[in-house]
């Protein structure tokens, strides 16, 4: 199922390459972009993210997808279309790829991130298709080509919801969005490409990346096509590169100004986490850490990233010992947030739930707010199986839910936290949102029509899941598959 998945995804990213008129900057009230409304894009949006997660193949890691999410509207905000909704996130597959997709979805591959050399890099890549957002090319792609319309795209997308996930649904999705891709290529070009750089470029700059990181990431795709003598990767099948595009890039990118030095710590940190994460065994990236070290250019950021992932793949073979004791010297050099939560998530796994909790309600008091640090310090709390602490943890993710109403692991958790404080009502109501943004809804409105039948509900928690039933339903009757 997950490798249907990509090749859905793929598909999509495919009507992210040219078409054939060259384009100045649209006019913003040219009709592309009123082929769907900004409540048609967030509807269209939500129902990918909702796909993506029944399929198991998005990194919803705080530390990992909030890093990219916040690159993600650095350079959103510095672009030449800042009021354009987007949605960052980062899909689990080892393959060199990312796509931008209607409703401003934009997705970065593991194995791209993970092939990136800096944070440059990456930015780079995201840039680019941040572009091909803001500058309309996919709604300019489906309104000049009728064969591949907004509406064949949803159509791809409600195959898979109606058929329940089964083969053939996805197949057959694949199999349809395939062909439209390939019949709308015909009429692409290399001048959206080079619009996406030269736009994109200009947005690395004043997000203050280093606009050089996009030339450079298109070389190393170059270099490991010719040194492994495969095929391009994904990212090139679809975002091909010539000599003289790259040239381009790069000589624009040295007209610029020049962008204030960093380390890039952060960036190297949360690539280990994620390679540490992503390995098919612990003794996999600990090899792989080994021989970055043993490389001579190395810095000091990227030396502590490398002691950081071996700590959390040393802690996942179970060797609880070795792990703390990178994760001390790291800590004793530099008190980074991710070393901290790595610390008492190691506590936890060791069973020292009380230093774990203490060490999080600290970090939690002094970084209000904080995603991640509210999640663990949730999962902390409840792990106990203490109703006065399960009240705590429902008060932090309560706050988080605020700010955050579409992300499943918050409910889940808040599910957990009310059941032991003993509020089966607000528990159910959780679990079935979970199931909702995770792409069973049908599951949830099951789970609420359950609750709803019940006879202990007061009048106000009765109207409420009422109103969230009939929404549910509103939405099966659109994808057809209300109940008969």
């Amino acid at each position: 199922m997950r490798a249907a998945l990509v090749m859905l995804t793929v598909c999509i990213s495919l009507t992210s390459v040219a078409q054939t008129k060259p384009l100045d900057l649209p006019d913003m009230g040219a009709s592309a972009e009123t082929i769907l409304s900004r409540a048609e894009e967030k509807e269209y949006a939500e129902a990918l993210l909702r796909q993506m997660r029944a399929y198991e193949v998005l990194n919803e890691d705080p530390l990992i997808s909030d890093y990219f999410r916040d690159m993600g509207f650095r350079l959103a905000s510095n672009s030449d279309r800042p009021d354009k909704a987007f949605t960052f996130v980062v899909i689990n597959q080892p393959v060199v790829n990312a796509f931008a997709a209607p409703g401003g979805v934009i997705a970065l591959f593991s194995g791209l991130i993970l092939a990136a050399d800096d944070q440059n890099e990456v930015a780079g890549v995201l840039a680019h298709e941040i572009a091909h957002i803001t500058q309309l090319h996919l709604y300019r792609a489906y309104e000049n080509q009728k064969a591949m319309t907004i509406p064949i795209a949803l159509a791809m997308l409600g195959l898979v919801l109606l058929g329940g996930g089964s083969g053939e649904a996805i197949q057959g999705a694949v199999l349809s969005g395939q062909a439209a891709s390939m019949q709308s290529q015909i009429f692409f070009t290399r001048q959206n490409e080079y619009e996406a750089d030269r736009i994109g470029i200009s947005t690395l700059s004043r997000a203050g990346y280093d606009p050089k990181g996009m030339a450079e990431f298109f070389e190393k795709m170059g270099r490991i096509t010719r040194s492994m003598g495969e095929g391009p990767p994904e990212y090139l099948r679809t975002h091909p590169v010539s000599v003289s595009r790259v040239s381009e890039a790069r000589n624009r990118a040295q007209n610029m100004p020049a962008p204030k030095p960093a380390d890039g710590r952060d960036f190297y940190l949360v690539q280990a986490r994620l390679r540490a994460m992503t390995a098919d065994t612990p003794d996999e990236a600990l090899t792989w850490f080994r021989d970055r070290m043993e490389r001579a250019d190395v810095s000091q950021a990227e030396s502590d990233a490398m002691f950081y992932g071996s700590a959390i793949a040393h802690q996942k073979r179970g060797e609880y010992e070795e792990a703390r004791k990178l994760l001390q010297s790291l800590i004793d050099r530099n008190h980074h947030l991710a070393y901290e939560l790595q610390m008492a998530e190691l506590d936890l796994d060791a069973n020292r739930n009380g230093r774990a909790i203490d060490l999080l309600a600290g970090l939690y008091h002094s970084f209000p707010g904080n995603h991640a640090i509210s999640m663990q310090y949730a999962r902390a709390l409840l792990k106990t199986q203490d109703k006065q602490q399960a009240e705590t943890a429902a008060v932090v993710l309560r706050q988080q839910l605020l700010v955050r109403p579409g992300n499943p692991q918050l409910y889940e958790l808040y599910a957990r936290s009310a059941n032991i404080a003993g509020d089966k009502v607000r528990a159910k109501e959780a679990i079935a949102e979970s199931y909702y943004l995770r792409g069973g809804i049908h599951e949830a409105a099951m789970q609420l029509q359950t609750l709803a039948n019940g006879s202990d509900l007061d009048y106000y928690q009765r109207a409420r899941i009422t109103a969230r039933i009939n929404e549910l339903r509103l939405e099966l009757a659109k994808l057809g598959m209300e109940d008969s």
